[in-house]
């Protein structure tokens, strides 16, 4: 590798420093020049970076700048239209559920354990039979592309690089077969929207079968009619055209329903749905589905089978009663309705319902490895993300998603070290407390 040009290279540590919020105040940046000989010109370009890097505009143009995942949605809202970052960003109603999501992890307090070697750090997770390199899960995001061109196919090459296991989106952009050839093997699970017709779900099901998926997530949180006030005002302020592609799914959203052909226009553009006869599906969910149509799909399902959307101990007694392979605690992000109870608070009564009898998976509002590490010590077997990878897949593509997967890794292995956990396994809750 050639040298790189001194100058440059001290622009570079300085553009570094600049960005480190350990020199962002004043008070710091004469020993910074005591320790560096910088022209009047350098000092001045530094002290423009410090001024930048703390500015409340500031916006990452690089995965390597950001410091936290927070640091992406602001990349993701300059990157995106007004509404495509509407339907990203929004919840129900006032957004409340969204934000509790991940306020609920703030009332948890971490029991940090001393003097124990924590030289090495084990991140590996077992979940239905695979191991992976950490517990953190790639959650199913509908419409990718409308965040980049490559969608589902660079979140997948991410996955990949990364070992992360992906979930695949029933109203994904990009094929299961696609997906799975990126990902670079069978680790993708199918998510699956039943709609209202069975054939349409045994279709899909049997799909995501033949490319190799090895699960199928039935998620049974989302209902027509949802007010996604957010996602509103971002087409609202969108002056594009975008009617001939979210025109069904806007009215179904709205509650406006009735124009099945909407709709069903809507879904006959995704991959999932390709070849089969669309013409009666009118909504994601059929409002009769009940624990009959999930014995009828555990009856069919040949891979493993897992619900999503479970958030009371009673509905988790009866998924496992119903033979079920696993439970995904999640309120779809807040998205489906504004019931203000963050999935944290849900994922104890869950985990009781269960009784160790299937892994448990939790989702909604984790946006730091310390929100993993209460997770996992509350009981959770693995924990998803959702709209931070989506953020760095609108900023940066590929490299963002990795950027995202990279930087939650890195801050669960620091509080696993600085805990004294070792391990995953170790991570339980006796290193966790919830004040009265």
């Amino acid at each position: 590798m050639s040298a790189q040009n001194p100058v440059s290279y001290r622009r570079d540590f300085l553009k570094f420093l600049a960005a480190s919020p350990i020199f962002a105040a004043a008070g710091h940046l004469d020993s910074i020049f005591g320790i560096l000989p910088l022209s009047g010109a350098e000092r001045e370009e530094f002290l423009r970076e410090v001024d930048a890097s703390q500015s409340k505009d500031f916006v990452v143009t690089s995965p390597d700048q950001a410091l936290d995942v927070f640091e992406f949605e602001a990349a993701a809202r300059k990157a995106l239209p007004p509404a495509h970052f509407g339907y990203l960003a929004t919840g129900v109603d006032d957004d409340n559920t969204v934000r509790a999501n991940h306020d609920g992890y703030s009332r948890i307090r971490i029991r940090a354990r001393r003097l124990v070697d924590v030289s090495n750090i084990d991140m590996s997770t077992a979940l239905l039979g695979a191991n992976w390199s950490s517990p953190i899960v790639i959650c199913p995001v509908g419409s990718q592309k409308a965040f980049h061109p490559e969608g589902e196919v660079a979140v997948a090459r991410a996955a990949r690089a990364k070992d992360h296991l992906q979930i695949l989106s029933t109203v994904a952009t990009c094929s299961i077969e696609d997906v799975i050839a990126a990902r670079g093997g069978p680790m993708v699970w199918q998510q699956l929207y039943a709609t209202n017709v069975w054939e349409v779900a045994r279709g899909i099901v049997q799909r995501a079968e033949a490319a190799g998926s090895p699960a199928i997530v039935l998620t049974v949180d989302l209902h027509e009619g949802s007010n996604r006030e957010t996602l509103f005002k971002g087409q609202r302020a969108d002056d594009r055209n975008c009617a001939a592609c979210h025109s069904g799914y806007t009215g179904y959203a709205r509650g406006r329903g009735g124009a099945s052909t909407g709709f069903a226009g809507y879904v006959a553009r995704k991959p999932a749905f390709e070849g089969l006869d669309v013409s009666k599906v009118t909504s994601f969910t059929s409002p009769n589905m009940d624990w009959e149509f999930v014995k009828r799909l555990r009856d069919f399902v040949k891979v493993k089978l897992l619900i999503k959307g479970i958030v009371t101990r009673e509905d988790a007694q009866l998924a496992v009663s119903h033979g079920v392979d696993g439970i995904m605690v999640s309120n779809h992000g807040g998205r489906a309705e504004e019931t203000l109870r963050p999935t944290i608070e849900s994922l104890p009564e869950v985990l009781e319902g269960v009784a160790g009898k299937v892994p448990v998976t939790v989702d909604g509002g984790v946006r730091r490895g310390t929100d993993i590490f209460k997770a996992l010590a509350t009981g959770a077997n693995a924990v998803g993300i959702g709209r931070p990878y989506a953020w760095g897949l609108a900023s940066f593509g590929q490299p963002g998603v990795e950027a995202v997967l990279e930087i939650l890794r890195r801050e669960l292995r620091t509080i696993m070290r600085q805990a004294g956990t070792t391990s995953v396994e170790k991570i339980t809750a006796a290193y966790v407390v919830r004040p009265s």
